[in-house]
């Protein structure tokens, strides 16, 4: 299996003093993701948590939604040239008679660290393809004093960042505050389909009592995570994007962006959102 971390010669430079050191870098490699065994997507990733990845896309993508509806994840055997497993191939294979919503399989998507989707196109497939309505939601309400303590939180979880601050982290907290679970990846997105594919796989969608905090802006892809697996509120540290109201406020998500300390905007679903 791939490492989290790499170490790499750097010339380090302090106030004009010159010295070489190794450094500690997080790992970026491709991960492919089958379905059935065939390809599907490819992504870039930290290797780590490799199954629930493959998961959680497969839940933003409108495909799964039930864990029961998983046979099993599997590295691919014979996907090496010496005919030995790769690491950086996963299939996931589904349960026989399992129906695949048409979401446009016969694709072969590229999706990088930092992608996004833009469009009405993508606003209108997230409508017709989720799973789990806000309309359904029980109704969470977060007073600003909770939402205030949980970015330091994070920061206290996250384990790799210290030694490289090369990685984003996305956390899923409960509506009372407690931590319950956080992962990090090179790619925003990567961290919150770790989160997801894991809670797939748990038994736990849809995460409708649920807060998601990411480390960094909040952006459509995001939005488009959180209200695929039944998520009800967003909080990110830095801006959303444009796209990202639009979609909280057409599908009832929340949405909260620059929280830091005391200070927050809310976006969209001011609802659950404890006001003076």
């Amino acid at each position: 299996m791939g490492r989290v971390t790499a170490r790499r010669r750097v010339i380090r430079i302090r106030d004009g003093a010159v010295s070489t050191r190794p450094d500690t870098l997080v790992a970026e490699e491709p991960l492919e993701i089958r379905l059935n065994g065939k390809p599907l997507a490819i992504t870039m990733r930290t290797p780590g948590d490799d199954f629930a990845l493959a998961a959680g896309f497969l839940v933003s993508e409108g495909v799964l939604g039930d864990g029961a509806d998983v046979a099993n994840i599997v590295y691919c055997a014979g996907a090496r040239e010496d005919g030995g497993n790769s690491y950086n191939v996963v299939d996931v294979r589904l349960v026989p008679g399992t129906v695949v919503p048409d979401v446009s399989l016969e694709r072969n998507v590229y999706t990088s660290s930092s992608c996004g989707l833009c469009g009405k196109a993508s606003l209108d497939a997230v409508r017709t393809t989720a799973r789990f309505p806000m309309a359904d939601v029980p109704q969470v309400r977060v007073a600003p004093e909770l939402l205030a303590t949980l970015p330091e939180r994070l920061r206290e979880a996250q384990r790799v960042f210290d030694r490289t601050g090369g990685l984003h982290a996305a956390a899923l907290f409960s509506e009372t505050g407690e931590l319950i679970d956080v992962r990090e990846d090179v790619g925003r997105h990567n961290a919150v389909d770790k989160l997801v594919g894991r809670a797939l796989t748990d038994g736990r969608l849809p995460l409708s009592r649920s807060i998601l905090l990411v480390s960094g802006r909040a952006s459509f892809e995001l939005a488009q995570k959180a209200v695929m697996a039944g998520i009800p509120f967003l909080a990110a540290v830095s801006a959303p994007s444009s796209l990202a109201v639009d979609l909280a406020a057409e599908t009832g998500l929340t949405l909260v962006g620059f929280l830091r300390g005391t200070q927050m905007n809310v976006y969209a679903g001011e609802e659950r959102v404890v006001l003076p």
